[in-house]
């Protein structure tokens, strides 16, 4: 599995992620938004926009919700002008780590990373510092149920499915972030339910985390995705699911 989702996936099983879902589903609107107001409001001709309102179904979004965000974007409905961009820096242990911004007020969102990283054992680092290092992907983890790899392939394979891993008690799917989509409408039709579904910037090499790095780091993450401007967290810690056990209660 890709460190970045074990945490995701622990905190899942939990129940934690229930708590968040309003922070989630405003992070889908606003994503929701520019993509609409950059590529038009057709899915069908805005990739982008297609794989946005993809993320918001397996968040299980209301229709409502969507279309509302859909028209802010296009300018049927008012709605807030934000300018996107990435920021690196770096973990506990030198892990790398990727934010991706959106936000109506560039120098606040620079000001609030910048702190959080400071005084969570974090720092900064330069344009492309860190990014060399991840792949853009179409990220999928699934509970395994009745599901098995071959019924998986035989449905998603076409529609873009590029690799698949066991995890025991579910599996790990990846795709080109422009097969997100597509991949996701073949898992629908089989009826997979799942545990994450996202575009995400994948680490092609990891930094492994065990013993109290493994907090700090979870700490660290935590509190970057508290903050209102930043969109996602991508990094490439792989940490030791024992201590990620431990963190979740």
């Amino acid at each position: 599995m890709s460190g970045h989702n074990k945490w995701s996936k622990i905190k899942h099983k939990k129940g934690a992620a229930d708590a968040k879902k309003g922070k989630i589903y405003t992070k889908l609107i606003k994503e929701l938004t520019i993509a609409a107001k950059i590529g038009g409001g057709d899915p069908d001709g805005n990739p982008r926009l297609r794989t946005a309102i993809a993320a918001a179904r397996a968040e299980n979004m209301p229709n409502d919700n969507v279309d509302r965000a859909i028209k802010k974007g296009t300018g049927e409905l008012e709605g807030v002008s934000y300018e996107e961009f990435s920021l690196e820096g770096y973990g506990p242990a030198g892990v790398g780590i990727i934010m991706d911004i959106l936000t109506d007020n560039r120098n606040r969102a620079v000001a609030e990373v910048r702190s959080a990283l400071d005084k969570n054992n974090g720092k900064m680092g330069a344009s492309g510092s860190v990014s060399y290092n991840f792949k853009t992907m179409g990220v999928f983890s699934i509970e395994k149920g009745n599901l098995t790899e071959d019924k998986i392939m035989e449905t998603a394979l076409d529609a873009g499915l590029e690799d698949i891993q066991d995890e025991g008690d579910g599996f790990y799917l990846t795709c080109a972030p422009d097969k997100f989509a597509d991949v996701k409408d073949a898992l629908d039709k089989i009826g997979a339910k799942y545990i994450s579904a996202e575009v995400a910037k994948v680490g092609q090499t990891t930094v492994a985390l065990t013993g109290a790095d493994v907090g700090r780091m979870v700490k660290l993450l935590d509190r970057l995705e508290e903050l209102d401007d930043i969109q996602k967290v991508h990094h490439n810690a792989d940490m030791d699911e024992a201590e990620l056990e431990k963190l979740a209660g």
